[in-house]
């Protein structure tokens, strides 16, 4: 579900059933051309798929950070999780098809992002990540 799309006189009785959100990255330097800045948003949009689609209902999603780089980038990202975290959301889920940002310190509930050899996550994976995520494994 979009942020949108949450009205404010629903929004209290939504709440106990939107306790994740889902902060898109795109990562974009300002340097892009005009269609890489579009390819960037269509594989951000890919990966937020891979969230809204099978959890709507769940995940709010919120306007995406398009231009964070450099070493402010980890540093806005936690500020904003912290935000949301703050204003009521259990889980944080942070998505980018960027492979351009060392996203290693986020501190999200799940990162969800190219592998090294800039593949995004399988619909499967990801479907398992949020499960372990919503119900943790206990230790043996």
């Amino acid at each position: 579900m979009k942020f949108s799309d949450v009205q404010e006189e629903q929004w209290e009785e939504l709440r106990p059933y939107l306790d994740t959100c889902m902060l898109p990255v795109t990562g974009m330097s300002g340097e892009e051309e005009p269609y890489e800045a579009t390819a960037a948003l269509e594989r951000l949009r890919d990966v937020m798929d891979l969230i809204e689609i099978p959890f709507k209902g769940r995940v709010v999603t919120y306007p995406a950070l398009h231009y964070v780089g450099g070493h402010a980038a980890v540093d806005m990202i936690n500020d904003v999780c912290a935000s949301l975290r703050a204003s009521g959301f259990r889980y944080i889920i942070v998505a980018t098809a960027s492979g351009k940002l060392d996203l290693a310190r986020i501190q999200a509930d799940l990162l969800l992002e190219p592998d090294q050899a800039g593949e995004l996550p399988s619909g499967a994976d990801v479907k398992e990540r949020v499960s372990l995520m919503w119900n943790p494994k206990e230790p043996s």
